[in-house]
């Protein structure tokens, strides 16, 4: 098996203006529509460069990397006539491979994605939410998110001054009670905590620079 991180290169896309075209204002040439494009059959090359494509643009845990992967090795097994469950060992190789080298990292993903989410008023329950659903297992989400319920308010703060709920309304705040209240309840907030965020004041958020 060949080593993650093979160059692949990259086509113009055809039937398309350059710039100097556009400027020019010549219109586009009648063509047909484009072929789609056949899916390559699975390789062990194919789907470590496949692999490392995807890494360079999005941070990623295991099962996720996995998944695009098993996107890939579907969709040509179906144009080929092969089967899929032929390519799982393969599949899982270039998984293991990524987490041997550091592409990937679960508990590093899982750390970086909770603290950026926090950062944008996400509640615990909210977090562990979409951790769990990038594939992350059930004891990391569980460790990664212990605790975070005890600023649970502070992030409802964060999300209320975000979205102009509640204090940061600019009119009518109390006529919109009860709508302001939802959304951050909806938001994974308890009831508790959004009440006393939308009836609070706006002095009440330290300044963290959001």
């Amino acid at each position: 098996m060949g080593q993650l991180g093979t160059q692949t290169s990259r086509v113009p896309v055809a039937g398309f203006l350059d710039e100097d075209e556009q400027a020019k204002g010549k219109p586009a040439a009648k063509s047909e529509p484009p072929k789609r494009k056949v899916p390559r059959k699975i390789t062990a090359t194919y789907l470590q460069n496949a692999a490392k494509h995807y890494l360079e643009r999005y941070a990623a845990p295991s099962a996720q990397l996995a998944r695009v992967l098993e996107r890939k090795v579907w969709n040509s097994c179906r144009h080929h006539g092969d089967d899929p469950a032929s390519f799982r060992e393969m599949i899982d190789d270039v998984v293991a491979r990524a987490v041997k080298i550091g592409l990937v990292d679960d508990k590093r993903f899982a750390e970086n994605r909770s603290a950026s989410l926090r950062r944008k008023g996400q509640s615990a329950r909210m977090i562990a939410v979409r951790l769990s659903a990038k594939g992350v297992t059930r004891e990391l989400v569980a460790s990664t998110t212990a605790g975070l319920e005890d600023s649970d308010r502070e992030a409802a703060m964060t999300a209320a001054r975000r979205k102009r709920l509640g204090p940061w309304r600019r009119a009518e705040r109390q006529a919109h009670r009860q709508k302001d209240v939802a959304a951050l309840m909806r938001q994974g907030f308890s009831g508790a905590i959004a009440r006393a965020v939308v009836d609070g004041a706006a002095d009440e958020l330290p300044d963290a620079g959001i």
